[in-house]
Order: C-alpha cells, then sequence, then structure tokens
C-alpha cells in the first residue's frame, strides 16, 4: 500500500491504541493461568493476533468479543492436531516470551515466525534453556526453534543484555513452577520493560522478589490466577502523535498511563527537553508545537522511541544527539541506517557513531518518497516527518504499520491530517 501525506498542521483530541506490550504480556498470563480471563481494551495488531494464535495453540481457548477477549485455559498444552507447531508472526517479543513458555510442556514442540523474525537471532535460546532443562535446536542460529521440556527452574544466571524479551518469558514460566529459586542477570537492558511484566505477574497472582533487577527471586510456589485485566494506552504509538503534536499544531492524547511502568513513556522526558509545550494529566496529554531546540537524549532503555525521536529532532533548531544505536540492529529493519537512509530523502542529515546518533535539524525538511522497509515504525516516522515537510510525502510499504498501530493513519487525520491512500483523499476535523 501506498500512503500520500500532506503538509499541514493538526489540531484535535484521539485515543491511544492499545498497549501492545501490555496485551501480549497479558495474553501469556491468561494463558499461563486455571480459569477465564477476560482482557479488555484488547489490542488486534498483527503481534496482538499472533499472540492470541500462539495461545490457543498451547491450549487455550479464545473467545473475541466486541470490547474485550476472554481467555479460558488451564496451562500448557499443546494441541497435538496443531503439529506441535506455533507461530509468532513477526513478534520479536513474541517469540522470545512464548518460547520459554511453551517449553513448560514436556511435548516437542516447533516455534517458527516469519518476515524479518526469520533473521533475527536466536542463539541466545542456546545458550539459556539446556540450563533449565530443556533440549533446543535452531537453524544455525536462526528459526525455526525446536524444543523439548518440561522447563525445570533452577538457579540461573543469565546475561541481561541479550534480551529484556527473553527474560520476561523466563520470569513468566518459571512463576507457574518455581520453588525457594533465583535468576540472576547480569547487565540488564531495557528495566522497564521488566518492570511491566513483574507488574502484569503481580496482577495475575504471582510475586516475584526484585533486587536492583539484577536478581529475581521466587519463595514458595505459586499459581497464575484467572482474573480481569484492562490494556493501558501505549506509550510507544502515542509518541508519534504526542511527536506530531509538538512539531505541528496540538493535540489531546487520552488512555496514556503517566504512572505507566512502559519504558515508552519517556517520549515526555525528550519532549521536554526539546521544549515542546507540555501538560500531562493522570490518563491524558496535552502537546503544543512551541520552538524546538536540539536535545541530547540516552534512548538505550527504549530503543523504540528512536523513529520518533529523530521526527522530533529533524524539526529542532541545531544538531540533537541520542545514544543507544546498538539496539536497533535487530528490529524489523536495521533501524538506525534505515532512519538515515530515508530521512536522507527527505533533506535530513543523520550521522551514526558507535552507539551514538546525530540528527541534523532545523535545515528544512522535503517532500519526497520514502520506504518503510516493512518496520512499522519507519512508516509512522515518514509520516509524522511529513507534517512540516516542504511538499507532499509518498511512504511506500505504508501497511507496516498493521505490525503495532494499525489505525495510525486514521488517527492521523482525526487530528487534522491529510492522509491519501491509493489516491483516495480523506481528511477529518
Amino acid at each position: 500500500m501506498q500512503v500520500t501525506i500532506l503538509p499541514g498542521s493538526i489540531n484535535g483530541t484521539v485515543t491511544a491504541n492499545p498497549s501492545k506490550s501490555a496485551m501480549q504480556r497479558a495474553v501469556a498470563a491468561a494463558l499461563l493461568s486455571n480459569g477465564k480471563s477476560i482482557i479488555r481494551n484488547p489490542g488486534l495488531s498483527n503481534d496482538c493476533l499472533a499472540a492470541l494464535d500462539v495461545a490457543s495453540k498451547l491450549g487455550a481457548t479464545i473467545n473475541r468479543q466486541e470490547d474485550y477477549i476472554e481467555i479460558s485455559s488451564n496451562g500448557i498444552h499443546p494441541v497435538q492436531s496443531a503439529g506441535n507447531e506455533i507461530n509468532c508472526g513477526e513478534s520479536g517479543l513474541g517469540i522470545r516470551m512464548f518460547t520459554p513458555i511453551a517449553s513448560l510442556s514436556p511435548l516437542p514442540i516447533t516455534i517458527n515466525g516469519h518476515g524479518s523474525l526469520t533473521t533475527r537471532p536466536m542463539n541466545f535460546f542456546e545458550e539459556v534453556l539446556p540450563q533449565v532443562g530443556v533440549k533446543i535446536s535452531t537453524l544455525e542460529g536462526k528459526l525455526p526453534l525446536h524444543i523439548q521440556g518440561p522447563l525445570q527452574a533452577k538457579n540461573i544466571t543469565i546475561d541481561g543484555s541479550l534480551s529484556s524479551q527473553f527474560l520476561t518469558g523466563l520470569l513468566m514460566a518459571f512463576g507457574a513452577v518455581a520453588e525457594d529459586v533465583t535468576i540472576t542477570v547480569k547487565d540488564l537492558k531495557s528495566k522497564p520493560y521488566i518492570a511491566l511484566t513483574l507488574q502484569l505477574m503481580q496482577q495475575f497472582g504471582v510475586q516475584v522478589k526484585e533486587e536492583n533487577f539484577e536478581r529475581f527471586s521466587f519463595g514458595k510456589k505459586q499459581a497464575y490466577k484467572a482474573g480481569e485485566y484492562t490494556v493501558e494506552g501505549d506509550w510507544s504509538g502515542a509518541a508519534f502523535l504526542l511527536v506530531a503534536a509538538a512539531v505541528a499544531g496540538k493535540a489531546e492524547v487520552h488512555h496514556l498511563n503517566t504512572q505507566s511502568a512502559q519504558s515508552d513513556k519517556a517520549i515526555l522526558e525528550a519532549l521536554e527537553k526539546a521544549g515542546a509545550g507540555l501538560m500531562p494529566g493522570v490518563f491524558t496529554v496535552n502537546v503544543e508545537k512551541q520552538q524546538l531546540k536540539a536535545f541530547d537524549f540516552d534512548a538505550t532503555d527504549c530503543p523504540d522511541l528512536f523513529p520518533p525521536l529523530v521526527a522530533l529532532a529533524a524539526n529542532c533548531e541545531g544538531t540533537t544527539k541520542i545514544l543507544g544505536v546498538s539496539r536497533l540492529a535487530h528490529k524489523e529493519s536495521d533501524r538506525g541506517k534505515t532512519l538515515q537512509e530515508e530521512f536522507g530523502k527527505l533533506g535530513i542529515s543523520i550521522e551514526l557513531h558507535g552507539d551514538e546518533m546525530l540528527v541534523h535539524g532545523g535545515t528544512g525538511i522535503t517532500g519526497g518518497t520514502v520506504r518503510s522497509h516493512n518496520d512499522h515504525r519507519i512508516a509512522m516516522a515518514c509520516a509524522v516527518a511529513a507534517l512540516t515537510a516542504s511538499g507532499p510525502v509518498v511512504i511506500e510499504d505504508a501497511e507496516a504499520i498493521n505490525k503495532s498501530y494499525p489505525e495510525f493513519y486514521e488517527h492521523l487525520q482525526k487530528l487534522g491530517g491529510v492522509v491519501k491512500k491509493e489516491g483516495a483523499t480523506s481528511q477529518v476535523h
């Protein structure tokens, strides 16, 4: 799909889409529970739908209603008719979280994915899972994974720089079987995401004692309890709307929890540093355009913010420095280089020096044609940049947004943006 975004100002109110990070964790917790759980305000992006499919293949019954989803489960019992294969789509969180969870079953299971997931390294599974009694093989460190449990919770030490998402899966799997064991983690990245995992486990009845994000201790054996959970708004997706308001007008974004454990809430800090007009409420954030200046920001713990930060920095006078580039190589695209390439087409110069990105802003954004590289966040970043460009910006493979935020273009329209999909113009005020 090709989408053209016209330059223009925005002004309006919109409700943030549901957090796919929270939604996928909630699906996993409901799968691990005995009984019927209800998930309200459910996310229905491709990653969330893949998580629901995995849960059903691992034994849960999914019942989708108009505004909530029922998940009935009695733990991990892979469906034999499914050939003991689960497919995580293109979800990096999905594959890293559900692999340890699926390992709770004694049955052999094949775990697959598609798109960019097939090129991502998976060898860290081979380093850790055998330590907890799981047989595993990969295709030279890539998908598919072949595993056979059952996982046995033991005292182990893992390298947290490999993947916080894998630690999420390990913590959730341990929560179902662990007794008097500790996971020790060295050099953990993305601590806020682990805080979100622990918050969600607690919501479903499993407590983990956390010490400085280095030791995670399980006491007496616990069990997940089915319950109700409302998925909060997604700071990762909302970051693009908040930046759009900061560079091209004003917006009020609802259903954002400013006390959230989501790491991408840090977009508020970046907007403040850049000089945007900012008024956070409890579940609402108001942003208004003001004179923007270059800023320094460490995105090591929130690498998904790089694309909206680049769209923000492009509109700031001076050179913005963003740290954490090393976290970008194995995303849907090599995101540092992709941002450099696509924003370069719009007249914005980006330098990459090791772990540092320099964005030369205030030079003017030009119209042009860009590619998403099938990366949802690149498509959204280019759409935001288009609002202040000198001419229309055409985004190729624009449907990449379906991975995390299928409603993004509609939400941009709702704020007054002009979006043409394959030649059809629509504008909503």
